[in-house]
């Protein structure tokens, strides 16, 4: 389902993925213009596993959202309340979200996502991130 003005989950805010869509998706649920499905889904899975890093409470990160501010200044405060993570901290996160569903403990879920979307036909959606692409609209990104 395509929703206007939610990133996707392989756009970046001080090199991390999925940040980006977090603030998207708490200001699109403030603004009324987050789609049912994914309320149910706000502060859990990938948003709960993105302020794990980062070593701050997902309520913490909505209420400072909803205070203001670019993308980059919340993802400073977010450092400063919790955790920094170094270069290959932030490359162990990208490449384990960027990866996620190829071979590992959310392969199945990957397939019946695929399956309930008619989307099981599509060889070029291999990861969660290119599922949550396909689903929304996007075209798929290059790997490399």
């Amino acid at each position: 389902m395509n929703v206007p003005g939610l990133r996707s989950p392989y756009d970046q805010v001080g090199g991390l993925f999925h940040f980006a869509r977090m603030l998207d998706k708490i200001r699109l649920h403030a603004a009324g213009k987050l789609p049912a499905d994914y309320s149910e889904n706000l502060g859990i899975g990938y948003d709960a596993r993105c302020c794990k890093l980062l070593h701050v409470k997902y309520e913490d990160v909505v209420a400072r959202v909803k205070s203001g501010g670019t993308d980059d200044e919340i993802l400073q405060w977010c450092f400063a309340q919790g955790h920094r993570p170094n270069a290959e901290e932030s490359e162990v996160w990208n490449g384990f979200m960027s990866k996620r569903g190829w071979r590992d403990s959310a392969s199945e879920i990957l397939v019946n996502r695929l399956k309930e979307s008619g989307l099981a036909h599509r060889t070029d959606i291999q990861t969660m991130f290119d599922y949550i692409d396909a689903d929304e609209g996007r075209p798929p990104r290059a790997k490399g």
